[in-house]
């Protein structure tokens, strides 16, 4: 071929327009063996109705070597020009920041970096693609083929781009659908869309993880409050002491906003990376087929290694256990966020560190509203067991007053009702509770330890004194109508708790060994909720062990047994009412911390029950009561705080039906059905009871 040639070939490339040094390579080589088949084919006399020439077959038979030698000679000769600029692009491309990380940080051979390139390459361009299949001397052939990227790269003669290739191992590049034989040198390959991306835009997300994965920067996570000091710094030496030895898996395992995100965002912060996010319940859970799960995984993994980061998968206990030793090898380190301890998988070979997060303490959660609000904490931050995301979700509402701060609060405390516990409502306060005056003081003891046990445990470091659980106990035993669950609401609404009543008929199941799978979830719904939870008439589920007579008996008792552990490790509060003291194991008494003897009311008590039970007028002001004996009511009729309460509203409804004010003969009348129900018939008095 003549020079004038080749100055027309060069000279078709776009002048003065500035391109990627891995794009100049691809259209400078194929420019470059564009003028080396126009001079074989130059050579080849044309012969009329043969679809091949003669020449063509006795260039085809020429040995490899020999025609390799001729078309670097062709190169270096006539093809110079083209030659020195192809030699300026690989310098340029070598020193390609982009270009040069992808190539790093997957590994990627200088064959497989160059096949890339043609495919990234008909992706920008798309008439590049009619090139190719000039080259490919096929008008059908559109696509790049290892036999193309070896033709333009000169590659040696035997170049493997099989399943284990980086390309396709990190699912960069990879044999079309289409390819009858994928590995063959003609096989059609294609790039996947998100290198495109990466390589043309710069750092972008994976679009085929949609919004399931995000980017948490390491400028980030270091303005962020640490709240686990002890535990960064534990997984950080344990990652620098191995990630170079073998790939690494942290485990973090928390209840949902706890802070576990965060924690592994910090230590990659402290490792100088970001960290990428993503969802494995969205992306690995559910119905998806492992197959599919694997690929994300690996698009995850590849997307963190493109951003220099570190990879955190929430939810991690959703997934196909198996996939987290399937991608092991994809990244040097991995976060797995679980509320459970994730099990061991048989083939994962990375070294695992496992890290239990524990609740925020006082100081902690008063610090991270502080840090958040510059405003000192309320007391309801310090008290109560919210984790960091309900501390941040709070904060927000500061603009609409402390009553919507506190609302927010109770709110992430809350459990939806099911067969277990029921919501009780907690409209009563002190003032509404009528009782003598030792057992008031009781209560507010009790009252007093639930607001103040986590400075007690934390600030004053008594929590060495209960290794197992930092909860608080109460048992409310007397008979019925004394006051126990008023009791129980009045405490609950004093220090801004949810009160939840267990459904014992739900817990006792007629099944063996359910009983026990029941109370587990009771407490550890309750815990997480920092509620109390109040088991009433618990001498049904909490009595004597029985003696062992059959199966059932010695399975009682193990649920007993589990029953007695669980609350030593509780961390919340309970509050079991019993009517039968007596009948309840000793063993289980020692573990309960408070145990408040509730009595019948005296004329005292009574008295001051029956007034707060009846008013002397209506909300209008309008008089209701006639002639009220108070002393006869409190001395004479021997009653309960809700017989009294009762037989009040009964002598309402008397009263109101008569169209009169409410007397004695309507109390009366009332006491005695009250007392009637307890199997106690009563004489006549003045005023007409019955």
């Amino acid at each position: 071929m003549t020079a004038a040639a080749e100055r027309d070939v060069v000279a078709s490339d776009c002048p003065g327009v500035e391109e990627r040094p891995f794009l100049a390579r691809v259209r400078l080589r194929a420019q470059r063996r564009v003028l080396w088949m126009r001079s074989l084919w130059s050579e080849e006399e044309s012969v009329s109705g043969l679809a091949i020439s003669h020449a063509e077959v006795d260039r085809v038979l020429v040995c490899p070597d020999e025609m390799a030698a001729r078309e670097s000679e062709f190169y270096e000769t006539k093809a110079r020009e083209l030659t020195a600029r192809i030699r300026e692009a690989d310098d340029l491309d070598a020193k390609d920041p982009a270009w040069e990380w992808l190539r790093r940080q997957f590994g990627l051979t200088k064959h497989e970096a160059d096949l890339l390139a043609l495919c990234i390459a008909a992706e920008i361009d798309p008439p590049l693609r009619r090139v190719y299949a000039y080259l490919h001397d096929d008008a059908t052939a559109g696509h790049v083929t290892p036999w193309l990227a070896s033709s333009l790269f000169q590659w040696p003669p035997v170049v493997e781009l099989g399943p284990l290739s980086a390309l396709v191992r990190w699912h960069i590049a990879w044999p079309a659908a289409t390819a009858v034989n994928p590995w063959a040198a003609i096989a059609p390959w294609v790039p996947d869309p998100h290198i495109v991306l990466w390589m043309t835009q710069g750092a972008t997300l994976d679009p085929a993880l949609g919004t399931a994965v995000h980017v948490l920067h390491a400028d980030q996570s270091l303005g962020m409050m640490c709240l686990y000091p002890a535990q960064l710094d534990s997984v950080k030496q344990f990652v620098l002491a191995l990630r170079d030895l073998a790939p690494v898996e942290i485990n973090l395992v928390g209840a949902k906003g706890v802070g576990k995100r965060v924690l592994a965002s910090q230590v990659a912060a402290a490792l100088g990376r970001s960290l990428i996010c993503a969802d494995a319940a969205l992306l690995l859970g559910g119905d998806v087929s492992f197959s599919l799960a694997l690929e994300r995984a690996i698009r995850a993994a590849r997307l963190a290694n493109l951003a220099g980061a570190f990879l955190y998968w929430q939810e991690a206990e959703t997934a196909n256990p198996k996939i987290w030793s399937a991608a092991f090898e994809y990244t040097p380190l991995v976060f797995l966020g679980s509320q459970v301890p994730l099990p061991r998988q048989a083939g994962n070979r990375a070294a695992q560190q496992s890290i239990a997060l524990p609740p925020l303490t006082r100081s902690a959660r008063i610090a991270l509203w502080t840090r958040i609000t510059g405003q000192p904490a309320p007391e309801l931050i310090g008290s109560s067991l919210l984790d960091a995301a309900n501390i941040v979700n709070a904060a927000r509402l500061i603009p609409a007053g402390s009553g919507a701060v506190a609302g927010a609060c109770n709110a992430n405390h809350a459990l939806e009702p099911s067969e277990l516990f029921v919501t009780m409502p907690c409209p009563h306060t002190w003032d509404d509770l009528i009782l003598p005056g030792t057992v008031r003081d009781h209560l507010l003891e009790l009252e007093r330890q639930v607001r103040l046990r986590w400075q007690v445990y934390e600030e004053w470091g008594f929590g060495r004194l209960r290794p197992l659980g930092r909860g608080i106990t109460a048992m409310f035993a007397g008979p019925s109508g004394t006051g126990k669950t008023m009791a129980a609401q009045v405490l609950a609404g004093a220090l801004g708790m949810k009160l939840y009543r267990v459904d014992l008929a739900g817990v006792i199941n007629k099944y063996i060994g359910e009983t026990e799978k029941r109370l587990r979830q009771v407490f550890d719904d309750c815990e997480r909720a920092n509620v109390i939870l109040f088991f009433d008439e618990a001498d049904a589920l909490f009595g004597q062990r029985t003696q062992v007579k059959d199966a059932h008996d010695r399975f009682a008792n193990i649920e007993i047994d589990y029953l007695l552990q669980r609350m030593e490790e509780f961390d919340g509060v309970a509050i079991l009412a019993t009517n039968r003291k007596g009948d309840l194991d000793k063993a289980f008494l020692r573990r309960i911390r408070f145990i408040v003897d509730f009595i019948p009311p005296g004329p005292a008590e009574r008295l001051r029950v029956w007034q707060r039970a009846l008013p002397v007028r209506s909300p209008a002001g309008e008089e209701l009561l006639d002639n009220i004996d108070w002393e006869f009511l409190a001395d004479k009729l021997n009653l309960t705080g809700a017989d009294i309460t009762a037989a009040a509203l009964g002598a309402a409804f008397l009263a109101r039906a008569e169209g009169t004010r409410i007397g004695m003969t309507h109390i009366m009348h009332a006491a005695h059905r009250e007392i009637g129900k307890h199997g106690i018939l009563l004489r006549s008095d003045g005023w007409g009871g019955k």
